[in-house]
């Protein structure tokens, strides 16, 4: 059976298993609730979509789709089989109680934004020589077009807008599991600042 969560990213840090430190990172994971189901007959395809956290002000849409389920912060949608579809219904609540401890997942999440940046920490570029001449030029990506094309090629890596991209994390591993505080540990580091949203999937 498919399991699968929506999280928050708290923050990170570092715990001790047989005198050796393990850096983890701790996720806020549920409960979320079930919003919609979707079936092959009307949608095209099986899914569950579920809600999770909390906003002040919803859109009308929203609020007509959610009824009195809650006014949710983030709604997303998993793909299940066909044959685990009556395995939910609208209104379940999900929660860290699914999941086990050495476990092993599929995280997806959005980089941090590091907005316009240069070849050097966008594309780890080297750079030109320090000295013989070099002004002003030491981080620059030199030549960009060959004489031939006389144009710059498609996909040529230059200067542009770096991170805030949807990064997947395979075969992270559960170190623990919190029930009382909905708090899932996992080893080592996941994509996203603190605060944003994760999606957790069984592998």
């Amino acid at each position: 059976m498919k399991k699968f969560i929506l999280a928050q990213k708290i923050k990170m840090t570092q715990i001790f298993q047989d005198d050796k430190i393990i850096p983890i990172t701790l996720l806020e994971a549920g409960p979320v609730v079930v919003t919609q189901i979707k079936t092959k007959e009307r949608d095209g395809y099986c899914a569950v979509q579920v809600g999770f956290g909390s906003k002040k002000k919803i859109s009308k849409a929203l609020k007509g789709h959610l009824k009195d389920l809650g006014n949710f912060r983030w709604v997303k949608e998993f793909r299940i089989d066909e044959s685990e579809i009556n395995n939910y219904k609208v209104g379940d609540k999900i929660d860290v109680s699914l999941f086990q401890e050495g476990e092993k997942i599929k995280i997806s999440g959005t980089s941090k934004s590091k907005g316009f940046q240069g070849v050097v920490k966008r594309h780890g570029f080297h750079g030109g020589p320090k000295t013989h001449g070099q002004k002003n030029r030491l981080r620059a990506p030199g030549s960009i077009g060959p004489t031939h094309p006389q144009h710059v090629v498609k996909g040529r890596k230059m200067a542009g807008r770096m991170g805030g991209e949807r990064i997947t994390l395979k075969n992270a591993k559960i170190v623990k599991i919190i029930p009382d505080k909905n708090v899932i540990c996992i080893k080592g580091a996941i994509p996203g600042k603190r605060g944003e949203l994760v999606e957790i999937v069984t592998q």
